[in-house]
């Protein structure tokens, strides 16, 4: 029961579910939109997820903007995203709000003063609000500021809380999904392309001129090695990121860059272990925020990463990336219209997507679907995008 919804826990799919029946045997579903012939002009749009699920937005972002140009769009995000939507040219205005089922150790607004903050959005005065989570919580959240139409997802709950809900497919990617989800806004979703990822995405001179002593020292070629996975479900042994790391750092005489925040070290600390002192290494790991972290993925010639938010990054930069898969399906998740190889085994249980709560035999080590990746399967997929 509940399969539609895309939870995998069966506790927390049930009672969400639950939650559902009675949500919409109440009067929200009775508040249903009337759907005219006049355009949007106020648009409040949810993307509170990580930096990943925001990058991956882009091209419907693009896409709205673009049917829409004389609209007013507020976007709302985490306060981890900030800094890179602010450098949109697609949105007019952002608003941070940190969800705490989506914080992960940041800072978090509790629930009472994010229902206080979302009932501030009535003083916009939308016409139309846009949810791309699909979640119960964040379409709850959305329902708050008073707009009389109320679109998106319902794959975790929450569709009472829309007035229409688009379809989610679960064989296509995030990115795919969210430009259908845009199509049923636009009058003539047909005339308008699917913008490129980097299309509304500027970087500042200012934030170029940050990073240009650091673009001096590395020098090219330089290939970029992100060894932390985010979570440790997702994390491919740092010794094997290594390992890839020489391998190419030899045959290529590149300079190997090392990325991650400061919360990374230890993964960074354990590649740097193991790399001879001849080697050409520059670690950036705990010292760019995200616009220079941008900067400087777009000067490396390859970037070597598992499922991470710098991925999603490095493919609006249209940088080269060899992504490891594990858990996470790449249908679903892997880099967006830049040239990449994706690399994972095929084992009966992977792809899972059960990256936020893990499969118990998953945890406390590096999960098998992961093992199974090869340092020669990497170098192979790098060598074959450097040429």
């Amino acid at each position: 029961m509940f399969d539609h919804l895309l939870i995998h826990n069966r506790v927390e799919r049930w009672l969400v579910g639950a939650a559902d029946l009675v949500l919409s045997a109440g009067t929200l579903i009775a508040r249903r939109s009337t759907v005219t012939s006049d355009q949007p002009v106020r648009i409040l749009v949810l993307r509170l997820e990580r930096i990943g699920d925001l990058l991956m937005t882009l091209p419907a972002l693009a896409k709205l903007r673009a049917g829409l140009p004389d609209a007013t769009i507020d976007l709302v995000v985490g306060s981890w995203n900030t800094s890179l939507a602010e450098l949109l040219t697609v949105v007019d205005h952002v608003e941070t709000v940190d969800a705490p089922w989506l914080a992960r150790g940041d800072t978090e607004t509790g629930y009472l003063e994010l229902t206080r903050r979302a009932s501030q959005w009535r003083t916009g005065r939308y016409d139309l609000a846009i949810n791309f989570e699909g979640d119960i919580r964040s379409n709850a959240l959305m329902a708050l500021c008073g707009a009389p139409r109320r679109i998106g997802f319902a794959i975790k709950g929450g569709g009472a809380f829309l007035t229409e809900r688009s379809t989610y497919n679960r064989r296509a990617h995030v990115a795919t999904n969210a430009l259908r989800l845009v199509d049923t806004v636009l009058q003539h979703p047909a005339a308008n392309a699917s913008a490129d990822a980097r299309s509304p995405f500027a970087i500042p001179e200012a934030v170029r001129t940050r990073v240009r002593d650091v673009l001096e020292r590395i020098g090219r070629p330089a290939i970029g090695i992100h060894a932390s996975g985010g979570r440790a479900i997702k994390q491919w042994d740092p010794a094997r990121f290594a390992e890839v790391g020489i391998q190419l750092a030899r045959s290529r005489g590149a300079t190997l860059v090392l990325t991650g925040s400061t919360g990374d070290r230890a993964a960074v600390d354990r590649v740097k272990a193991e790399l001879p002192e001849d080697l050409p290494v520059v670690d950036l790991s705990g010292t760019l925020d995200l616009p220079c972290l941008a900067v400087v993925l777009e000067h490396l010639s390859l970037f070597i990463t598992g499922d991470t938010g710098p991925m999603h990054l490095a493919a609006v930069m249209g940088t080269p990336i060899v992504a490891i898969f594990g858990p996470s399906d790449p249908i679903n998740y892997g880099p967006w219209m830049a040239r990449n190889r994706v690399v994972r085994v095929d084992i009966w249980c992977s792809p899972c997507n059960q990256v936020r709560r893990p499969p118990s035999r998953c945890i406390g080590h590096v999960p098998d679907c992961l093992v199974g990746v090869e340092v020669d399967q990497v170098v192979t997929a790098a060598n074959a995008l450097l040429g």
